[in-house]
Parts: C-alpha cells; structure tokens; sequence
C-alpha cells in the first residue's frame, strides 16, 4: 500500500500523457504544417510574378513593348487551350 500514491501519479501521468499525444500534438503538427504550405504557397506565388516579369523584360529587350506582350499573349492562349482540350467531357461535372 506504501507504492500506491506512485503508482497512481504514474496512472495518471500516463493517461495525460496520451490525452496529449491524441489531441496537442496532433494540432501542433497540423498547425506547423499549414503555416509551412502557406510560407511555401507565398513563395511559389512570388517566384512565379518575378519570373513573369523576368520573362517579359527579356522579350522587351529584342522586341518592342508591344512585341512582348504578343508572345506572352501567344503563349497564354495556346497554354489555355491545351488547358481547355484536357477538361472533363462528362456534361454531369
């Protein structure tokens, strides 16, 4: 009977211990891994505007403003109608 105070704090020790387990550490996790997409998301996001106005300003330099903005144009209607072709055919979606 002299054990039981330890083995009690131990019982309840280790139930908290899998509450945790079942409940913070599932959020945190989910939590870092949502932060970590949204960082990466904001990046993709910048890499794809800086290297838009890359491309554009390299086009700029053989071409006329005007000239690069047809092949950019050119570019985008062929991507979207490729884009358009791979659709769903099914009139239900």
């Amino acid at each position: 009977m002299d054990d039981f105070p330890v083995k009690l704090a131990g019982f309840l020790e280790d139930i908290a211990g899998r509450i945790r387990a079942l409940t913070v550490d599932r959020a945190a996790k989910v939590i870092r891994l949502s932060t970590l997409g949204v960082v990466a998301a904001s990046f993709a996001f910048m890499a794809v505007v800086f290297l838009s106005l890359t491309v554009y300003q390299a086009l700029e330099i053989p071409l006329q403003a005007w000239g690069a903005y047809a092949v950019l144009t050119g570019l985008f209607v062929v991507a979207g109608a490729l884009i358009w072709m791979k659709r769903s055919k099914d009139p239900d979606r």
